[in-house]
């Protein structure tokens, strides 16, 4: 991983990245205001998963904050990848930047199988069956894996690459 971090290093388009003083301050905010967008918008919706907040039905809650989430990982994407350029030999070969990436392949995938869940059945959160917990799981397995995304994201600045 650390020949690839100094190899892109290397690039014109890394030098131009890191050379461009107002850039990765500015890519870092998106960076964080995206991730404020996906996880206030699990949130919501685990809210009305959970039946804390019921003042609108599940299609619509959905249907409200989902756009938000896929919004989000798209700005997601493109301020990280765009980070990793910037400075990938602070990145690629850190542990916390691999836990970080190894968590948002799980969240994005759990994300995805509550949304078709959603799709496939959406009064599914409304019944008090098995079907209603295994969402509730879902939901809540989201939120936490965003959140220790936040965590190992922010140890990325902590831990020295080996």
């Amino acid at each position: 991983m650390l020949a690839l971090a100094q190899w892109l290093s290397a690039t014109p388009l890394s030098a131009a990245i890191q050379n461009a003083l107002w850039l990765i301050p500015l890519l870092q905010t998106i960076h964080i205001l995206a991730i404020a967008m996906v996880i206030s918008s699990i949130f919501m919706i685990d809210l009305r998963v959970l039946r804390i907040a019921t003042s609108q039905p599940m299609p619509e809650t959905a249907r409200r904050f989902v756009p938000w989430i896929w919004t989000g990982l798209v700005l997601l994407a493109l301020s990280g990848a765009t980070l990793i350029v910037g400075e990938p030999e602070r990145s690629l070969p850190n542990p916390a930047f691999q836990i970080k990436m190894l968590l948002l392949a799980l969240a994005i995938a759990v994300t995805g199988a509550f949304q078709a869940s959603l799709r496939r059945e959406p009064a599914r959160s409304e019944r008090a069956d098995q079907s209603r917990r295994m969402t509730s799981v879902l939901a809540v397995s989201a939120l936490v894996l965003w959140c220790a995304i936040v965590v190992a994201g922010r140890w990325i600045a902590y831990i020295k690459a080996t």
